[in-house]
């Protein structure tokens, strides 16, 4: 088992998370339930993905659940890119997360080898 707190991984995703939060607040009010709603789920799924796996008694456990927080990141990168493409958030207050979210990508790919 790790202690979450010390990864590294964990804390890029949760300060991804926490700039996610801020993003969205600035998405068009009909997008409550649509974008930004999913959005928030796909970023919260990381963090929480990794924490659940650290817990887990296994390597391969918690290389599953690496797997299901690094699919979630691609969604998000996915949404965020819809967000630049429909113009709804200026592009250069999204690359700077999108950046983020491939390097918790490259984390997550690395840490599960070494695993």
């Amino acid at each position: 088992m790790h202690k979450v707190e010390n990864l590294k991984i964990w804390q890029k995703s949760i300060e991804l998370t926490k700039a996610i939060y801020l993003l969205v607040s600035e998405l068009p009010i009909d997008e409550k339930f649509g974008l930004t709603s999913q959005i928030k789920r796909c970023a919260i799924s990381i963090p929480s993905n990794i924490a659940e796996g650290a817990g887990r008694n296994s390597q391969n456990e918690f290389k599953h659940f690496l797997s299901i927080a690094n699919g979630s990141s691609y969604e998000l990168q996915t949404q965020l890119i819809l967000i630049i493409e429909l113009n709804l958030i200026n592009k250069d207050k999204v690359q700077p997360i999108i950046e983020l979210c491939i390097e918790i990508q490259k984390m997550n790919y690395a840490f599960q080898q070494k695993l």
